[in-house]
C-alpha cells in the first residue's frame, strides 16, 4: 500500500466522521429530492385537491419562501442550540410535515404542510453544513467530504424527477411526500448514534430577534406581492401595499443589522464586492430557472400528454448537463481562469438554451428543440454555479463563514420563490390576452377549441421564457462587472477583517442547494 493511501487520520479527528457524512448526505438527498419530486406530482395533486391555477405555484412557493426566509434564523439557532440537536429536530419536523402533505385533504392543508417542510428544512440545511464544517477540519478531507456531499446533492435532483414520476403514475402523488419519512428516520437514527459535535463549538452570541422578524416579514410580503399580482393585477391596492411594506421592512432590517451588536446578517458579508456579485447574479439566475421548471412540467404533461414517468425522464438531459458543466467544465477550469470568465459565459450559455425554448409551439419536437435547449441550460448553469458557490465564502472572516453559506441558500430559495410567482404571473397574463384575442375560436368547442386553449398556454409560457432570457443576460452582466477576483492563488482580493485566512480564501467544492 502506498504512503498516500496509508496516510494517518488528522490529529483529533472524529473516528466516525465518514459514517457521519453518510447520514448528513442522506438528509440532504431528502431535501433535494423533495424540491424536484413535487414538481412532477403537482398536476395530479392540483386536480385531486381542487387547487386553482392562480394558487398552484404556492405549492412550490410556500416551501421555498419558508425555507429561504428562515435560513438565516435556522443557522443561528443551530449555532446556539447545537448542530446535532438542530439536525435531528429538523429531520423529525420534516418527516412530520411530509406526512401531513401526503395526507392533505384540501388546498389549505397542502400549503400549510409545504410551508412547514420549508421551515424545518431551514433548520436542517444549515445544521448539516455546519456539522460538515466542524467534523472535517483537515483541508484535504474537507474537500473530499464536500465533494461527496455535493455530488449526492446534485444527483438527488435526477432521482427526484424519476422517482416522482414512478410514484405518481404507479402509486399516487401522495407517496411523493410519504417517501421522505423513511429517509428522515434512517438519517435521524444514524445521526443520533454516530455524530459527535466538537465541544465548545456553539455560538453564545445573543439572538437578533428584530432581525429575524423584519427579514422574514419583508420576504413574505415581497413574494406574496408577486403572487397576488397574477390574480388581482399589478395596480391593485393590496398588491402595491405589499411591495411597499416589503421595501420598508427590508430597509428597516438593514438599518437594524447595521446597529445591533450581534446581527443576524452582518452587512460586511454582503458588502464585499465579489460575494455581493455572487448573491445577486445567482439569485437572478435561479429566478429564471425555477419558473422554467414549472412551465416545462405543465407543457410536457398537459400540452404534449407525457405521463409523469416520461416527464421525469424528459428532464434528465438538463440534470446531466448540470452535472457535466459543474464537474467537467467548472471544476477543471476554476483553478485556471478567473471566476467571472466561467460565470458570465455560463449564464449566457444557459440564456441561449432558454432562447431556444421561446420558440415552443404546441407541436414542437422534444428531440429537435427541448432536448438541446435543456443540454445548453444544464451545461451553462453547471459551469456558472460551481465557481459561484465556491466564491461565496472567498476571503470571508471565519466568524462569518456560516452566515455567508446560509446567504447563498437564501438567495437561491428566495430567487426561486420570486421566479415561480413572477414568471407564472407573466405567463397567465399572456395566456389570458391570447384567449381574449381568439375568443371566437375558443368558444367554438371541439378540437378547434382545445387547440386554441393549448396555443394560449404555450403563448403564455414562451412570453415568460423571454423574460427569463433577459434575466440571465443581466446575471451574466453582473458576473462580468462586479466579480473581479482572480483565479485561486493569484492574489485576488480577500475580505477585510481579522481572521480571514488562506483556507477561507480558497475555492471550495460547492454544496448544491435547492
Amino acid at each position: 500500500m502506498s504512503k498516500t493511501a496509508a496516510a494517518p487520520a488528522p490529529a483529533g479527528a472524529d473516528p466516525s466522521r465518514w459514517k457521519a457524512l453518510v447520514f448528513i448526505a442522506l438528509a440532504q438527498l431528502m431535501v433535494v429530492l423533495d424540491a424536484t419530486i413535487v414538481n412532477i406530482a403537482l398536476p395530479s395533486a392540483q386536480t385531486d385537491l381542487g387547487i386553482s391555477d392562480g394558487n398552484r405555484q404556492w405549492v412550490i412557493t410556500a416551501y421555498a419562501l419558508a425555507f429561504g426566509g428562515l435560513l438565516l434564523f435556522g443557522g443561528r439557532i443551530a449555532d446556539k442550540w447545537g448542530r446535532k440537536n438542530a439536525f435531528i429536530t429538523g429531520l423529525a419536523g420534516f418527516a412530520l410535515a411530509s406526512a401531513l402533505g401526503g395526507a392533505a385533504t384540501g388546498e389549505a392543508m397542502m400549503l400549510g404542510a409545504r410551508a412547514l417542510q420549508g421551515a424545518f428544512g431551514a433548520l436542517l440545511a444549515p445544521a448539516a453544513l455546519s456539522l460538515l464544517a466542524v467534523t472535517f477540519t483537515d483541508a484535504k478531507e474537507r474537500a473530499k467530504a464536500f465533494g461527496i456531499y455535493g455530488a449526492i446533492a446534485g444527483g438527488g435532483g435526477a432521482v427526484g424527477l424519476i422517482l416522482g414520476g414512478f410514484l405518481t403514475e404507479y402509486l399516487n402523488w401522495r407517496w411523493t411526500f410519504f417517501v421522505n419519512i423513511p429517509f428522515a428516520i434512517v438519517a435521524a437514527a444514524g445521526a443520533w448514534m454516530v455524530i459527535r459535535e466538537p465541544a465548545g463549538s456553539r455560538n453564545a452570541a445573543r439572538l437578533d430577534v428584530p432581525g429575524v422578524i423584519l427579514s422574514t416579514l419583508g420576504l413574505v410580503s415581497l413574494v406574496y406581492g408577486f403572487t397576488r399580482a397574477e390574480s388581482a393585477g399589478w395596480s391593485d391596492a393590496i398588491t402595491v401595499s405589499l411591495f411597499v411594506a416589503s421595501a420598508v421592512l427590508l430597509l428597516a432590517f438593514v438599518a437594524v443589522e447595521s446597529k445591533v451588536k450581534s446581527p443576524l446578517l452582518p452587512l460586511r458579508v454582503l458588502l464585499e464586492r465579489n460575494r455581493g456579485g455572487v448573491y445577486l447574479s445567482l439569485g437572478l439566475a435561479v429566478i429564471a430557472m425555477f419558473g422554467l421548471f414549472l412551465f416545462l412540467t405543465y407543457y410536457l404533461q398537459v400540452v404534449k400528454g407525457f405521463s409523469p414517468v416520461k416527464t421525469g425522464f424528459a428532464f434528465l438531459p438538463m440534470i446531466a448537463g448540470m452535472i457535466t458543466g459543474s464537474t467537467q467544465i467548472g471544476a477543471r477550469l476554476m483553478t485556471r481562469v478567473a471566476p467571472r470568465l466561467l460565470m458570465g459565459p455560463g449564464f449566457l450559455l444557459a440564456g441561449a438554451g432558454m432562447l431556444l425554448l421561446t420558440q415552443l409551439e404546441v407541436g414542437s419536437s422534444y428531440p429537435a428543440l427541448i432536448l438541446p435547449a435543456q443540454l445548453l441550460l444544464g451545461l451553462g448553469m453547471g459551469t456558472a454555479f460551481m465557481p459561484a458557490m465556491s466564491l461565496a465564502t472567498y476571503g470571508v472572516n471565519p466568524a462569518d463563514a456560516g452566515v455567508a453559506s446560509a446567504m447563498v441558500n437564501t438567495s437561491q430559495q428566495v430567487g426561486g420563490a420570486i421566479g415561480t410567482a413572477l414568471l407564472n404571473t407573466i405567463a397567465a397574463s399572456a395566456t389570458t390576452a391570447y384567449l381574449t384575442d381568439h375568443a371566437a375560436q375558443a368558444a367554438a368547442g371541439g378540437e378547434a377549441g382545445k387547440l386554441v386553449q393549448a396555443q394560449a398556454m404555450v403563448e403564455g409560457y414562451s412570453t415568460a421564457i423571454w423574460w427569463a432570457v433577459g434575466i440571465l443576460v443581466i446575471s451574466a452582466t453582473i458576473a462580468f462587472t462586479l466579480i473581479n477576483t482572480g483565479r485561486p492563488g493569484s492574489g485576488g482580493p480577500v475580505a477585510g477583517g481579522a481572521g480571514a485566512d488562506s483556507e477561507d480564501a480558497e475555492f471550495k467544492v460547492p454544496v448544491i442547494a435547492h
